[in-house]
């Protein structure tokens, strides 16, 4: 599962693990999650290269995993990889790199998940959850709701069609480009059992 803050990521992944008897893990991975707020603060390249070995170590625990029950992942390559894209790319959407660009393929060495879904909110819907679980944003998600232009670079990852404003012409193109594997959007404003209904049903289908 894939998602900004605050798209319900914890709430859903909890729930689909509960439905199908399954294994739920999280990037970064909890042998090093503890030095999270550490590299949270760190130059970017080095705060990237924590959560990129993070994705390494979680793939040897879902191999492990996945021989006992289905595993639920919560994060893993594509956040590392729009989240990389967004911050270190500027410009306009069409200074990206190209859609064929292999900065958009999932990593020949990394174990690959059978099916990706992206949870997906309003803005406002979002930033009405942050506040209501008293949060702040980190710092990206703060430039995030800033700047139109990052929320443009994360669509190209697999985000939703937002509101003019907020949303690049021709996403729905940028989602066709995502491969190997994509994202596949779901809608998580509805309740909760709504949204697990909607994800068990994109599971069985796979």
């Amino acid at each position: 599962f894939e998602g900004l803050d605050a798209t319900g990521k914890t709430t859903v992944t909890q729930a689909v693990k509960d439905a199908l008897n399954g294994i739920l893990l999280r990037s970064p991975p909890a042998c090093i999650s503890q030095w999270r707020t550490v590299f949270d603060d760190e130059p970017t390249p080095i705060k990237r290269a924590f959560y990129a070995a993070g994705n390494y170590i979680l793939a040897s625990e879902i191999a492990k995993a996945s021989t006992q029950a289905p595993v639920i992942i919560d994060r893993y390559w594509h956040s590392t990889a729009a989240y990389t894209i967004a911050t270190e790319t500027s410009g306009k959407i069409q200074d990206l790199p190209p859609a064929q660009d292999e900065v958009y393929q999932w990593p020949e060495d990394l174990l690959k998940p059978d099916l990706v879904l992206l949870l997906t909110v309003d803005p406002e819907e979002r930033v009405r959850r942050l506040q209501h679980r008293g949060l702040e944003k980190t710092k990206e998600e703060a430039e995030l709701e800033a700047n139109s232009l990052f929320r443009q670079r994360y669509t190209l990852m697999g985000n939703k069609r937002l509101e003019a404003i907020l949303a690049p012409v021709g996403v729905e193109e940028s989602y066709r480009r995502m491969v190997n594997p994509s994202c596949q959007e779901v809608d998580a404003s509805p309740s909760k059992e709504e949204v697990l209904k909607t994800v068990l049903q994109l599971i069985k289908k796979h």
